[in-house]
């Protein structure tokens, strides 16, 4: 049997784990699956874990108020610790891009545990955007055993960074499995607000660091507009808790007919809301992969993603933040049936919803 460790402490971390772990729990005679949450991001991770019923073996709960990356990794890094110690497992998985992502990676390599990274290979090719995720993941790449890559592209990116190919396994993105599973499920929305939506519905997130300030004033300005000036439209915005985001958000927007701001959504309404949306702007990597599986066209309000199959693919267009450029682009959507198609009918390239499977399947003979 073998002992595998997974390592997560964000509510994205932990949606697109959720399956793997569901996963190992199939195979209770092949593998022993050990869960530790650092707890990066409490509440919305908390949420997460109820949605997907999973009961952390370790909890390090080490968020702390206005936390910095530096003080969450250091944190981190001392509380993985003891857990692998006393663990004492064969490999360690983690996911993606955070700090806890390279601490659990860097505790690994210091106690030469083996190290799988999910949703290994995403690149933009510049280290301050999304600061500080692409050199966490850089970083984790050159740390990691296992690399279990979404697309080919992916794989591209680590190859031309020298890992080895036999270390490479393309197997889909998790966060697919995820979001079918809960798409599926009936719900109906507590609340009123989001019952009783009409018209064409916008969704829109912004929560990275590289967004504060003008970008997402002019992001804020630019809906305000749009609000006012199209009747027809109503406009979503589940806040995150970020202060420098509501301190930005709510002076704008608060009191704007047909803009509706909300406090952060659990998964299973935000999954929903998506399918309710006519047309998503937001600065997350997930939902850009997310969103093409239930037929929505995604803005991304960034200079540059690290998911470049989704715009290849027709289904996600990087806008940046000028308040003109969002302007032009979300009434193109709202206005031309044609473009809106052709965004709206492009196929996934992030996987069928497999990943989970394969991945355990690789970890079984590796």
């Amino acid at each position: 049997m073998r002992r595998v460790l997974v390592v997560f402490g964000t509510r994205p971390e932990a949606i697109k784990l959720a399956p793997v772990i569901k996963e190992f729990g199939k195979y209770p005679e092949r593998f022993q699956c050990i869960t530790c949450v650092t707890a990066q991001h409490r509440q919305m991770l908390d949420q997460v874990l109820n949605l997907f019923e999973i009961e952390p073996d370790h909890d390090l709960n080490i968020m702390q108020k206005n936390q910095t990356p530096k003080e969450a990794l250091v944190n981190a890094l001392n509380g993985l610790e003891d857990v692998y110690a006393g663990e004492k497992s064969e490999i360690v998985l983690v996911q993606g891009d955070t700090t806890t992502t390279l601490a659990a990676s860097l505790a690994a390599f210091y106690q030469r545990i083996k190290i799988g990274h999910i949703e290994a290979g995403l690149r933009t090719g510049d280290k301050y955007n999304p600061f500080p995720e692409e050199i966490n993941r850089r970083l984790t790449s050159h740390l990691a055993d296992f690399h279990f890559v979404p697309t080919v592209r992916a794989r591209d990116n680590l190859l031309k960074e020298g890992i080895k190919e036999k270390k490479i396994f393309l197997t889909g993105n998790t966060v697919i499995d995820a979001l079918l599973e809960v798409a599926g499920r009936d719900y109906e929305f507590k609340d009123t607000r989001l019952r009783e939506l009409k018209g064409k519905v916008i969704l829109v997130t912004a929560h990275r660091r590289e967004s504060f300030g003008q970008p997402l004033e002019n992001l804020c300005l630019a809906l305000k507009e749009i609000a006012q000036k199209t009747e027809a439209v109503e406009i979503v915005y589940p806040v995150h808790l970020n202060p420098r985001v509501q301190q930005t958000v709510y002076p704008l927007l608060d009191g704007v007919p047909n803009i509706h701001l909300l406090e952060p959504l659990d998964y299973e309404p935000f999954v929903h809301l998506m399918k309710k949306s006519w047309l998503i702007l937001t600065d997350s990597g997930g939902i850009q992969e997310e969103a093409p599986s239930l037929g929505k066209p995604v803005l991304v309000t960034r200079k540059v993603t690290e998911r470049p199959e989704a715009v290849e693919a027709g289904t996600a267009k990087v806008i940046g933040t000028d308040k003109e450029t969002i302007i032009e682009n979300i009434h193109l959507l709202l206005q031309d049936e044609s473009v809106y198609r052709r965004m709206s009918r492009a196929i996934n390239p992030y996987g069928d919803g497999r990943a989970a499977e394969r991945i355990v399947r690789q970890l079984e003979s590796a």
